[in-house]
């Protein structure tokens, strides 16, 4: 069982009154919180730390390295991720699988074929179509069902011998769906496919394991996690990452550098050229130790029981209809009332206070889907609390009162 109060209090910005209201956020999808042991470790590294790390040798260098590396340590046990040179630091998500699309067309080659799934968010899908028109290769989209789930099916079908990669986000960040991601990963496999996992809505709100997985890449924001923005990770096989050429060229990312030839530093430095988001990297350590200290499993048993409550005390309001109303699916719940536009409900509800996020969620081949603009998207945390659901709902009755 959970401290909600205890856990609230770790979160100052919980505290703080938006339109003469208290705070009710429910944009975690977006951003998560950062409670205040993360917010202290920023300041602490610039006030006591401050320094570039592994070039320097004086102390305040080897003391920033230091706290670096323990937190690519810390991460490393997060994932299980089996060595630490596997988890490169990056600037967060996007970064993340950019640096493997990039690199891809050592895996991908003129007319083969890479697996997107229709529910992908536009980091996701666009620097694999960019791979694809740079190679001469097709996107094949797994196509998504009228509840959300994945056609498993017809992803079944698509994979053949031309298959070079797959990827598939863990959890929808528009539908909130939890995707089979072991056995899509597990199917790739048996066509000598590569797979990658974009973890961005997963990682702060369920164990994620990634040899339990056998997935070749799979990518983490920090800043979703609880910790700062400009922050992420991507974990890869050993010798897929070894087989990946560096995503940018400059400093720390090189053994030797002469006007004829250059050739590359090890993992996981090949892929972390310049000066990294050091207190970043330390804050997102100090994120992970908060995480563990509530527990992954105490925080999916609650934000599964929030997801549940929400779910039933938003389908008392006539006319709302939930996109992925399905039992696989993380706390996130968008949906749509009437024929009432999205934004115009989130502008409602900001006045009263509520954060949710409306639109196409940049995913909008999902929306497509659907034929609709977009959506209200709300989102949970285990921070949360179900008396704000309850000032949610009745905040979404007032609104779609006023705009009937």
């Amino acid at each position: 069982m959970l401290d909600i109060h205890k856990i609230r209090a770790d979160f100052p910005i919980l505290n703080r009154e938006v339109n003469g209201h208290p705070l009710v956020y429910f944009d975690n999808a977006a951003t998560s919180q950062k409670p205040q042991q993360v917010i202290d470790k920023i300041t602490e590294y610039y006030t006591l730390y401050n320094a570039n790390i592994h070039r320097g040798v004086h102390a305040l260098s080897q003391e920033a390295t230091d706290l670096f590396e323990a937190s690519r340590e810390k991460c490393r046990a997060f994932f299980n991720i089996p060595e630490a040179r596997q988890c490169i630091f990056t600037s967060g998500n996007t970064h993340s699988i950019n640096a493997v699309a990039s690199g891809a067309h050592v895996f991908v080659k003129k007319d083969d074929e890479v697996i997107v799934s229709a529910v992908e968010h536009h980091s996701n899908i666009v620097p694999w179509q960019m791979l694809c028109e740079r190679v001469g290769a097709q996107l094949k989209v797994i196509p998504v069902l009228d509840n959300g789930k994945l056609d498993m099916d017809a992803y079944h079908d698509l994979l053949n011998d031309k298959t070079a990669f797959v990827v598939v986000n863990h959890i929808s960040n528009a539908l909130g769906v939890t995707n089979p991601v072991k056995e899509i990963i597990d199917a790739a496999h048996e066509v000598n496919a590569k797979v990658l996992v974009d973890g961005a809505q997963s990682c702060g709100h369920m164990k994620v394991d990634v040899q339990a997985l056998d997935v070749d890449f799979y990518t983490m924001a920090g800043h979703k996690m609880c910790g700062p923005t400009g922050i992420g990770l991507l974990y890869g096989k050993e010798d897929a990452l070894n087989e990946l050429p560096p995503y940018q060229g400059g400093g720390e990312m090189i053994d030797q550098v002469t006007f004829e030839a250059t050739t590359y530093a090890g993992l996981p430095h090949k892929f972390e050229a310049g000066t990294p988001n050091i207190a970043g990297g330390i804050a997102l350590g100090a994120a992970v130790d908060y995480l563990n200290e509530v527990g992954m499993e105490n925080i999916a048993s609650y934000e599964n029981e929030l997801l549940e409550y929400g779910t039933e005390q938003l389908k008392k309001i006539d006319g709302l209809q939930i996109y992925g109303d399905v039992k696989e699916k993380a706390a996130v719940i968008s949906f749509n009332v009437a024929q009432i536009h999205p934004y115009d409900i989130g502008t409602i509800v900001d006045k009263l206070g509520i954060a949710v996020r409306t639109g196409h969620h940049c995913a909008q081949p999902v929306m497509d889907r659907y034929q609709i603009a977009g959506t209200i998207r709300a989102s949970f945390a285990f921070y949360n609390t179900k008396e704000e659901i309850d000032i949610m709902v009745q905040a979404l009755q007032r609104a779609v009162m006023m705009l009937s």
